[in-house]
């Protein structure tokens, strides 16, 4: 059995992690705090429009986000190729992922179109339903887009090149911060469109993204665009490859559904606990963009150490990503648990909507380690290929632990919001739990490559 210093990380070791995954995280961050401008404008007009927000954005990922982990199938793909100077792999995964991402972007943009009987038949309040459904129809025209950055994304962090992505999300988020206050207020001639606005700029927002990605990125990803091959459009290399990425969208999926049943649950106890939860949620979300890049950078360097072939060291940097991780979480959490008032008033005028936001927030912060652990593993283990026990692990701490915990404590109890809360809790302790087991079991074994046309699966 390798013994727990294997894990442990050399100073260059940190230094490349930290080196990746600090604008990673700030790319992640930077992609959440669109949604934190959205909810801080939209706040200020009325607390249907932001409750509209909250749902609109809770169906969107409900029904985009399975595609989105599916597209990171090219995390160990293209850091495996990278590591292994395969570079005519990497242009396969780049291509192979293009081809997926439209039929997801057209699945995907069905479904928003109906989300009005959706919602509805989930029971959400008549008030907020007609402007949420409008609010999810604006963001159709974003679809391929926002996939689209998903991908060239990906091909650039494996590749170790993230300053396009920085900048492109930085520039993003300027433009998202004038596209709302022109059409959620009605600026410059436009009409005040409040939530539904808000979803036209998310819209254009995503379409400056991926192009801008592209166009800063083109250098790095200009030749693995060319020389499009027949083979690229086989099926089997393409089944493979989603067999690798449904996995991780189904763990998606099944986490933020959690996340999401979460959020219907408070829709029928009324608006302003719809509400308060979007902003809890939010931070607790913009938070989380922390570890996730950590996450992703674990991902990146685990791949290309096993492609490279050195197991050795592809163990270090898991530990030493869910070392920082830990340092990183105790932060966060510190800022939740003596701050809850401070934050919640950043984002309402709402007396009701803040009361709600100031009990959920300290219980993201008793949350926060088990967050951090949680998806830091499942990057180092993606690393690796390993996509499957991760998402059975999420049914059973998510689904089979803490949802009916939540459900229970809300619904049966006087806690209120707050209970369900205690169930997410519960949850992701019970997950984070898990998947430390398996990284420490995953990590003792052989670390061999996968390869989509001719490798293991």
């Amino acid at each position: 059995m390798t013994a727990v210093s294997a894990f442990r990380p050399s100073r260059s070791e940190l230094r490349d992690l930290v080196a990746l995954a600090l604008p990673v995280a700030v790319v992640q961050m930077g992609l959440v705090s669109q949604g934190l401008v959205d909810t801080a404008m939209v706040g200020r007009v009325t607390e249907t429009q932001l409750a509209a927000v909250t749902l609109g954005n809770l169906y969107f990922f409900g029904v985009a986000v399975f595609g989105m982990g599916l597209l990171l199938a090219l995390d160990p793909l293209v850091s495996q190729a990278y590591g292994a100077g395969d570079h005519g792999e990497i242009r396969a995964s780049l291509q192979r992922g293009l081809v997926i991402s439209l039929v997801l972007a057209l699945a995907t943009s069905v479904l928003l179109a109906v989300a009005d009987p959706v919602l509805r038949l989930l029971g959400q309040p008549d008030e907020v339903v007609p402007i949420a459904a409008g609010y999810s129809r604006a963001l159709i025209a974003g679809m391929w887009p926002f996939y689209g950055f998903v991908i060239f994304r990906q091909v650039l962090q494996a590749l170790g090149r993230v300053a396009p992505i920085v900048w492109t999300i930085v520039l993003a988020n300027l433009l998202n911060v004038f596209a709302n206050w022109v059409l959620v207020f009605g600026n410059l001639g436009a009409p005040a469109m409040g939530a539904v606005g808000s979803g036209w700029a998310t819209a254009i927002s995503r379409w400056f993204m991926c192009i801008g990605v592209l166009v800063l990125g083109f250098r790095a990803i200009a030749p693995y665009l060319g020389g499009v091959r027949r083979e690229f459009l086989r099926m089997v290399p393409l089944w493979r490859m989603a067999r690798l990425g449904v996995p991780i969208g189904l763990h998606l999926f099944l986490e933020f559904g959690a996340f999401g049943a979460t959020g219907i649950a408070m829709g029928w106890m009324g608006t302003g606990a719809l509400a308060g939860h979007q902003i809890a949620l939010n931070l607790a979300a913009f938070a989380f963009m922390i570890p996730l890049g950590i996450s992703q950078a674990a991902a990146v360097l685990v791949g290309r150490s096993v492609g490279e072939g050195r197991p050795d060291r592809a163990r270090r940097c898991a530990g030493g990503a869910i070392l920082v991780c830990c340092a990183v979480m105790a932060v966060t959490a510190a800022i939740f648990l003596l701050m809850p008032g401070l934050l919640a008033r950043q984002f309402t005028t709402q007396a009701e909507v803040a009361a709600v936001a100031m009990v959920l927030i300290p219980v993201a912060g008793m949350f926060q380690l088990f967050d951090g652990l949680q998806v830091v593993c499942t990057g180092a283990l993606r690393g690796v290929a390993d996509t499957l026990r991760p998402m059975i692990y999420n049914v059973l701490g998510f689904w089979l632990f803490g949802l009916p915990i939540g459900l229970l404590l809300g619904f049966r109890t006087d806690v209120g919001p707050v209970g369900l809360w205690w169930g997410l809790a519960a949850g992701l302790g019970a997950v984070a739990i898990m998947l430390m087991w398996r990284t420490w079991a995953r990590f003792q074994g052989p670390l061999q490559r996968f390869a989509v046309a001719g490798g293991r699966l």
